[in-house]
């Protein structure tokens, strides 16, 4: 197998964020700057300022399931206000339909209060630019050299009392979010006599995503769709999949599909209870599209340093381009316009069908791959038969993106990193970064061997956790 070399220092992705912002927003613990509602309104003021006063249109606020998320909304339409943005309230809502009705309602940005994949304590902001597209460096650099400026301050500036932001509600942002997501799924094809599993996280697919499925003819059991602003991705979703596995099985279902908290990644189970993770749905995605020509010899995948050796193969074998980038769906959604590429994605489900839809959405990728199936009257479990995953273990150690620029330089870091490199020489690989989205370095090796790649993995985990508390001392 072919290594990708690792990153301990990451010094490229570091100098890629910007103050304020990780790889997919801002987040963190709620409480804890700057995930507080201060924070938040000066947030909003400074989105306000730069995007309005750029664009003279209203900002769309969306947001999950958080109990958390009533509080920072008010704190954000309080700021835009301030700022003399008008704001279009959605409700509770998946991330990739505040992206699509940023677009479709002509507004300046889009802002989602979500952490996504983390639990209840987290939140954080998602922002979205000029018809839904991820905002520009510069627009971000504009945003926190005025929340720099802002916290510098003793006060909130405000608008004149005549050009104060007025608010308003959509109240039919599911059923047009609904529409979009079916119109997707091609017209001759229907989902009728397919029964799935679909576990909402209790998070903000659990209105729109029954919703597609069984409009489009599905029989749909659904689960975890009770949100109580505490229990978003509690053992559910696509990060605790285990319930969703025995559903499917308990139902004897076609197959099951899970959401994260915000809904833009999906991870999929076949009817024997087998979890189909990114790179599965993109192999069943990218032999279709080639079926279908619109793999010509100049286009191919995008995947991420994360993505399973053998789909780079498998594709390869199929004369599918493929190529890596740095994980993170911006990253991907980047390289795939440099590219002029349609289709791509990353290993934990976010997936992109740029021919279907310019923004990553969960609910979109799994009905791809529900056509897909349907349209050779395949089942998930048979579309696989030909791709056979490395083994892959990933091991998340708790560290500070601080610690970690020192951590990676010591001599005791690198020489493990080294000596792990040269065992998996020919036979697997070494990724090592750390987080956009959470305070841990990820450590995560392929093997031909199931329980070497764990033994190796948490040989390197030790060798930083035993490292970080020499830095932490």
């Amino acid at each position: 197998m072919t290594q990708t070399s690792s990153q301990p220092a990451s010094h490229q992705q570091s100098q890629d964020k910007i103050a304020f912002f990780g790889t997919d927003g801002i987040r963190g613990h709620v409480g804890v700057p700057p995930i507080t509602p201060d924070f938040v309104l000066r947030l909003g003021y400074a989105v306000g300022k730069v995007m309005r006063d750029q664009y003279h249109k209203e900002v769309v606020i969306g947001k999950d399931t958080r109990l958390s998320g009533y509080m920072f909304e008010s704190a954000l339409q309080a700021g835009l206000s301030a700022a003399g943005a008008d704001i279009a309230m959605l409700g509770p809502l998946p991330t990739p339909a505040t992206a699509y009705l940023t677009r479709t309602l002509n507004a300046c940005a889009g802002l989602v209060i979500s952490a996504s994949h983390n639990a209840y304590h987290d939140n954080g902001i998602k922002l979205f630019g000029l018809r839904g597209n991820k905002l520009t460096d510069l627009q971000q650099q504009a945003i926190s050299v005025m929340l720099l400026e802002l916290q510098a301050s003793d006060y909130l500036p405000m608008s004149a009392t005549d050009g104060i932001g007025k608010a308003r509600r959509i109240p039919d942002a599911v059923g047009r979010y609904v529409e979009f997501c079916k119109s997707t799924f091609p017209a001759g094809l229907g989902l009728d006599g397919i029964s799935i599993v679909v576990d909402c996280a209790n998070g903000a697919a659990y209105q729109a995503a029954p919703s597609v499925f069984s409009e489009l003819g599905a029989k749909v059991i659904t689960i975890h769709n009770q949100p109580d602003g505490t229990n978003i991705n509690r053992d559910c979703g696509s990060t605790a999949i285990s319930s969703l596995q025995q559903a499917v099985l308990q139902h004897k279902a076609d197959l099951g599909i899970a959401f994260d908290g915000d809904a833009d990644r999906v991870q999929m189970v076949d009817h024997l209870g087998r979890v189909v993770d990114g790179d599965g749905m993109l192999f069943v995605l990218a032999r279709h599209y080639q079926e279908q020509g619109q793999l010509g010899a100049e286009r191919g995948v995008v995947g991420t340093l994360m993505s399973n050796e053998a789909l780079a193969c498998a594709l390869q074998e199929r004369n599918i381009n493929f190529v890596r980038e740095r994980v993170g769906d911006r990253y991907v959604q980047q390289r795939l316009a440099q590219l002029g590429w349609q289709l791509g994605g990353e290993t934990a489900g976010h997936l992109l069908c740029l021919d279907k839809t310019p923004f990553g959405d969960g609910i979109i990728a799994g009905l791809q791959v529900l056509s897909a199936l349907v349209s050779k009257n395949l089942s998930l479990a048979d579309a696989l038969d030909e791709l056979q995953l490395m083994p892959q273990v990933l091991i998340n150690v708790p560290l500070q993106v601080q610690q970690w620029d020192q951590l990676s330089e010591l001599t005791s870091v690198q020489q493990a990193v080294t000596e792990i490199q040269a065992e998996l020489h020919g036979c697997g690989r070494l990724v090592l970064r750390p987080s956009g989205t959470e305070p841990v370095v990820r450590v995560m090796v392929e093997h031909q061997r199931q329980d070497r790649a764990a033994e190796l993995a948490e040989q390197l985990a030790q060798v930083i956790r035993a490292a970080g508390g020499t830095i932490a001392n």
